[in-house]
C-alpha cells in the first residue's frame, strides 16, 4: 500500500529518479537524530546533467527553475532513500540552501531557487514550508546551474 507522500506524487504525476550515487568523497545524507542533512543536488537526470551553464548568460530564469525543480526531486529521492523507502516519515522540510551558478550582475537568484520550494509545498504541504537561502556562485560541479541541499526532519 502505498503512502500518503507516495499518493501526492502520484497525484502530481511526478516519478521520483532513482537516489543518485555520489560523484566524488562524500555521502549523499547523513542522519542524526531525527534529521537528515542531504548533500548537494544538481539537475541529473538519467545520470546526464541538465540545464548547464550561468544564469544571466545561457540560462534562463525559466530554466533555471525547472533545473531547481530537478535538484529538488534528487533531493527528496535521497530522503526516501534515507527513510528506508517511506516518506510519510517526512515530518517537516526544515532548510534549503539554494546555490545558483550566475553572472556577476545575476540577482534573481530567489527566483531560481522557487523551483525546489515550490515543488516541496507540492509534495509534502504544509510539512514543505521551510527556512532557505538563496545565493549566487561563479561555478558548480560539472558545469550545473543550480545545486540546492536540505535538512529535513523524520519521525
Amino acid at each position: 500500500m502505498a503512502g500518503m507522500i507516495d499518493a501526492q506524487l502520484q497525484e502530481l504525476g511526478i516519478e521520483l529518479p532513482v537516489a543518485a550515487a555520489p560523484v566524488a568523497n562524500y555521502v549523499p545524507f547523513i542522519i542524526t537524530g531525527n534529521l537528515v542533512f542531504v548533500s548537494g543536488q544538481i539537475p541529473f537526470v538519467d545520470g546526464e546533467i541538465q540545464y548547464p551553464g550561468r544564469l544571466g548568460d545561457d540560462v534562463s530564469v525559466e530554466d533555471g527553475q525547472k533545473a531547481a525543480r530537478l535538484c529538488g526531486l534528487n533531493i527528496i529521492a535521497q530522503v526516501k532513500a534515507a527513510c528506508g523507502g517511506d516518506l510519510d516519515r517526512v515530518s517537516q522540510v526544515i532548510k534549503l540552501g539554494g546555490f545558483v551558478n550566475g553572472t556577476p550582475d545575476f540577482t534573481d537568484q530567489a527566483l531560481v531557487i522557487n523551483g525546489t520550494s515550490d515543488l516541496m509545498f507540492e509534495v509534502f504541504q504544509d510539512k514543505g514550508k521551510h527556512a532557505r537561502a538563496a545565493v549566487g556562485c561563479v561555478a558548480l560541479p560539472l558545469g550545473a546551474a543550480v545545486e540546492v541541499d536540505a535538512v529535513f526532519e523524520i519521525s
